[in-house]
């Protein structure tokens, strides 16, 4: 169905992303490519003064380490990728960079504050320039 498909995982809720990946690997094509990709958040500047220097580099590679650990554990063939920055413009760009023609992400139960500020998740729905699916939480 699908040639190229951005599984895009949180770190903490790497439950949901095996699911998703499992979710991904039944939606491709053969020959297609999977990118597993975490995003990591850029720390306002007022907060990385009092940060180690290297805390943006350890957090990527322990994303890095994290994510091909669930990619291994799964046994799903995927590209593990991290980029740092706002999790929404990095997931799109991601998919914009790799011509992706499917994007997956789980949702999560929302919160008061997702009316207000919203969710990452519906983020990527209003602007991706490709297919969006969100797994839903079960409850």
């Amino acid at each position: 169905m699908y040639r190229k498909i951005i599984v895009a995982i949180a770190l903490g809720g790497l439950g949901r992303g095996e699911d998703i990946l499992r979710k991904a690997a039944s939606l491709l094509d053969e020959g297609g490519e999977i990118i597993a990709l975490n995003v990591v958040e850029d720390v306002p500047t007022y907060v990385a003064i009092e940060l180690p220097a290297n805390m943006l580099d350890d957090a990527m590679k322990d994303g890095r380490d994290r994510l091909q650990a669930l990619v291994t554990a799964t046994e799903v063939a995927a590209t593990v990728e991290i980029r740092n920055g706002p999790p929404a413009k990095a997931i799109i760009a991601a998919a914009e960079s790799h011509h992706a023609d499917l994007i997956i992400l789980a949702s999560h139960v929302p919160d008061f504050s997702n009316y207000f500020i919203g969710a990452t998740a519906d983020r990527v729905v209003r602007h991706a320039k490709c297919s969006v699916l969100v797994e839903r939480h079960k409850i």
